[in-house]
């Protein structure tokens, strides 16, 4: 279930669209606030979603496809669109939490300025798969959950824990007396990134699209891993790079 706990009030709404991420949300504790259907189709997977609606008591409205192309700024809304709130986030302790819960040694993503929203979106929906207890956002420059997000992560937002935090340098250091062992990624790291151990306790660190991981954060890592490439470019997508580390910890911890 998820822990999220939207505000009604449409003012603070966001925009989510497309079928999976509308399904997910309906099959969540998600609030939403309105739904809306392109007149004529009831094809597919819509007839899911607006059984979900009606289970739920959804409001939702049937309107002209335009209406929907004019509302997202494109046609890749494959028919849905839906208003959700923007919403609370949970607390670094509800991530620590979950792993106790399911007695499984923490696994947590600490994102230092993603300003992507795709990047974050994707991230969030690999770290689902790849058994990630909860992401750590910075409350300053830094994406939100939005809608974009939203609909990157084709629906794991509602099963990911994001804390939102004002000051990461410190939270590390709490996760540190908490026993984490705190793995930074950077084109200079000192190990390749499939020769570290991630079996313990283990906080990702990933850095900004452009600058990398900032330094009062990467001075608070245990160590910096790094990702070794033989092509010409310098480095990798964020959202890239943070997949193959978090694929790397759950080949460790799940297939060794």
């Amino acid at each position: 279930m998820s822990k999220y706990n939207f505000d009604s009030n449409s003012e603070n709404s966001e925009i989510l669209y497309g079928r999976n991420p509308v399904i997910e949300a309906l099959r969540s504790e998600m609030s939403i606030n309105k739904l809306l259907i392109a007149q004529g189709d009831n094809s597919g997977s819509i007839k899911v979603i607006l059984s979900l609606a009606r289970d739920k008591q959804i409001v939702y409205q049937t309107v002209d496809r335009k209406k929907l192309d004019d509302i997202c700024g494109h046609k890749n809304h494959q028919g849905v669109v839906m208003y959700v709130s923007a919403g609370e986030y949970a607390l670094v302790e509800d991530i620590l939490n979950k792993a106790r819960e399911k007695n499984e040694n923490p696994f947590i993503l600490i994102l230092d300025e993603i300003q992507d929203p795709h990047n974050l979106g994707a991230m969030i929906r690999t770290a689902e798969a790849c058994g990630v207890h909860g992401i750590i956002i910075p409350k300053r420059r830094s994406v939100q959950l939005t809608g974009a997000v939203a609909k990157a992560s084709a629906g794991a937002l509602s099963h990911m824990l994001i804390a939102r935090v004002a000051n990461l340098p410190t939270v590390i250091d709490d996760l540190k007396k908490e026993g984490l062992w705190i793995a930074g990624t950077d084109a200079g790291g000192e190990t390749e990134f499939f020769k570290a151990d991630y079996s313990g306790p283990i906080g990702l660190v990933i850095g900004s699209e452009g600058y990398g991981i900032g330094e009062l954060v990467r001075k608070k890592c245990d160590y910096i891993i790094t990702i070794p490439m033989v092509g010409k470019v310098s480095s990798l997508n964020a959202s890239v790079a943070a997949g193959l580390v978090m694929y790397e910890v759950f080949k460790g911890r799940y297939h060794k």
